[in-house]
């Protein structure tokens, strides 16, 4: 794929270029809670207006019903970026409509307009190519250059996505050439011990990446609810933990075949629980006690992995050479069931290994708990995209770029 450095070798100055970012942050009573996702956009962004590009940057934010909706507007992120820039941004009350059109038409070379989440129109997320298309050929009306640096939705066969790149020239942004450049060396050439630790509240979520690293991987760790379905699947009493019982035949094949591949996979020794789940909002004491993985009571949910199994993976990670992580092990957003999760991350920071933090839950905790993330050596902006590139799947986004 053709990266935006060819893209400002070639010139820019007074070209309409649409940044396909994302900045799809998350927000609590309306402020921007990790802003992550919008200085991962800020290399290009900035490039492409010190090169005198007049820059378009759209994204989509949740999950809008295909019509506009106050609660998802772009304006907060809008207002973040320009902060970030330290410059004016224009805001766009529409997509492709006259607000939009209007904020193109009056920018200066060297000037940015965000327009308004993508996900308000419906053609955006459309299953139809004919509907998904029109809305694409009304965005590139907008533009003469794209740029794709939206890593977290590659993986989304939307219009802004994969339709608008065959109707534009178009270029791989900074940030996604960073991320592919990363995930290839965790899918080509990978340096040994190969480490994986996964957490989630979902097992189905990552049973197509478990499967792929069967065969890849040299150690996997289980961690957060995903955890009880797999010591459920050991014959454990796991109380009111969350488990998946559809999953519990796939799960006692994935543990078989990873001993038959000489994969050490490990699973809890000891959890955190709790008589219920805890409140996010108050933070009120959850009172938690740590008992035992087999010995967890009928009326108590596992809510984080237990102090022994912290220091257990992190001892997994000391010698290894390549290290990614995707998902927290427990509760992390309340304090009384951080504490696995920061086990972890603190092992990563102190491993030598190439660290990678698969983007989504696992990003946010990084910042959220107070890490450096410069201590890390690769932090995703997609957990979602991530996953589906190391599962070995062609992602439409990235497929678009290299037409």
């Amino acid at each position: 794929m053709k990266t935006i450095d060819e893209l400002l070798s070639e010139g820019v100055d007074g070209k309409r270029v649409f940044v396909r970012a994302d900045l799809n942050v998350p927000l609590a009573d309306g402020l921007i809670t990790d802003d992550g996702r919008i200085r991962a956009v800020l290399p290009t962004v900035k490039a492409l207006a010190d090169a005198g590009a007049k820059v378009i940057v759209a994204s989509h934010l949740g999950r809008p019903k295909g019509a506009p909706d106050p609660a998802f507007s772009l304006l907060q992120p809008a207002e973040r970026l320009a902060e970030l820039l330290g410059a004016p941004v224009a805001f766009a009350q529409d997509t492709v409509g006259p607000a939009a059109h209007d904020a193109v038409r009056g920018l200066e070379p060297g000037q940015v307009a965000v327009i308004e989440n993508l996900r308000f129109n419906a053609g955006e997320t459309a299953k139809d190519d004919v509907e998904r298309g029109e809305f694409a050929d009304q965005l590139a009306a907008l533009a003469d250059v794209y740029v794709g640096d939206g890593f977290g939705a590659v993986h989304r066969k939307h219009a802004s996505v994969f339709d608008l790149p065959a109707r534009l020239p178009h270029y791989a942004g900074y940030l996604i050439a960073t991320e592919v450049g990363v995930l290839k060396k965790l899918t080509e050439d990978v340096e040994r011990p190969y480490v994986v630790a996964l957490g989630g509240s979902k097992v189905s979520d990552k049973l197509a990446v478990i499967d792929e690293l069967l065969g890849k991987a040299d150690r996997l760790l289980i961690g957060g609810g995903m955890a009880f379905t797999f010591l459920k699947a050991k014959g454990y009493e796991i109380g009111a933990s969350l488990v998946q019982e559809d999953q519990l035949a796939t799960v006692t094949e994935y543990v078989e075949r990873a001993e038959k591949n000489g994969v050490e996979l490990l699973v809890p020794v000891d959890v955190v629980v709790a008589g219920q789940f805890p409140d996010l909002k108050t933070k009120a004491p959850a009172h938690p006690t740590t008992v035992a993985a087999d010995a967890i009571p009928a009326d108590r949910m596992g809510l984080d992995i237990g102090p022994e199994t912290g220091a257990l993976y992190a001892s997994k990670f000391a010698d290894a050479a390549t290290v990614f992580w995707n998902g927290p092990m427990g509760v992390f957003e309340h304090p009384d069931f951080a504490e696995g999760t920061k086990a972890v991350a603190q092992a990563l920071v102190d491993s030598q290994a190439f660290t990678v933090v698969g983007g989504g839950d696992s990003a946010a905790a990084v910042r959220i708990l107070g890490f450096d993330e410069k201590a890390f050596g690769h932090i995703s902006t997609g957990g979602g995209a991530s996953l589906e590139y190391l599962e070995g799947k062609t992602l439409p986004g990235l497929a678009a770029l290299e037409d």
